[in-house]
């Protein structure tokens, strides 16, 4: 039986990708940037590359956050302060953040019925904003963030420092919903605990990583608890 459910945020409760965009755009106004969709496609590009990289252990935190921005600018050609940008797109994550269709809904249908806890990556200052603005932090028991713990999904020391603040934790009673394949559901498999891949866009399995479960829709998570 399920008893403490780990809830990844971005791309799994709310939608990174819009709050992204608004931020975004707010930001290369502040410097002086013209945007548009495809300079707002390759800054997404260059992230996710930069996070890739801090899920391997290559680059720490606080350089991704720098390198997005230098590496943009240098492509562009233009001679933009990268910090001054980094701070500015931050301010406005934080203040940014909307569910995802059915997120709301599955906390509720959860909430009472099992210990629900935040496992995210991003950063603490942007999560914890984000978190107070939809206002669903009464539904944790917890909340973890990698910044804070010091340690990063998917390394299993990430999940050992959740792991030492729960009381009573049992890892055969433990599931993690998330979409990312690389740090969530590896995250999970290293950590020894059951895994739900959140797949609404049905992209491919990949060679080596394997959930114990995939669902399309939120709506089919709770249905899945209940039967295990």
């Amino acid at each position: 039986m399920i008893k403490f459910v780990f809830l990844d945020l971005d791309e799994t409760l709310f939608d990174f990708k819009r709050s992204e965009a608004e931020a975004l755009r707010a930001t290369f106004e502040h410097v002086g940037i013209p945007c548009n969709a495809q300079i707002e496609q390759r800054y997404s590009e260059i992230n996710l590359s930069q996070w890739k990289l801090l899920e391997r252990g290559v680059l720490t935190r606080a350089e991704i956050k720098l390198r997005r921005f230098q590496i943009l600018f240098e492509e562009l050609g233009v001679a933009c302060d990268a910090e001054a940008a980094r701070a500015y797109y931050e301010d406005k994550m934080s203040r940014s953040c909307f569910l995802i269709d059915g997120a709301e809904e599955l906390l509720r249908a959860l909430y009472g019925k099992y210990r629900l806890y935040v496992a995210s990556n991003a950063t603490a200052a942007v999560q914890v904003g984000r978190i107070a603005k939809v206002g669903i932090a009464h539904y944790f028991d917890d909340i973890f963030l990698s910044e804070q713990i010091g340690a990063d999904k998917p390394q299993k020391a990430f999940f050992d420092g959740c792991f030492a603040r729960i009381p009573d934790f049992d890892r055969s009673a433990a599931i993690l919903l998330g979409d990312s394949l690389t740090s969530d559901i590896l995250g999970g498999i290293n950590a020894g605990i059951l895994t739900c891949h959140y797949n609404p866009s049905a992209n491919p399995p990949h060679a080596t990583i394997h959930p114990d479960f995939e669902i399309s829709s939120l709506e089919k998570f709770p249905h899945l608890l209940e039967k295990l």
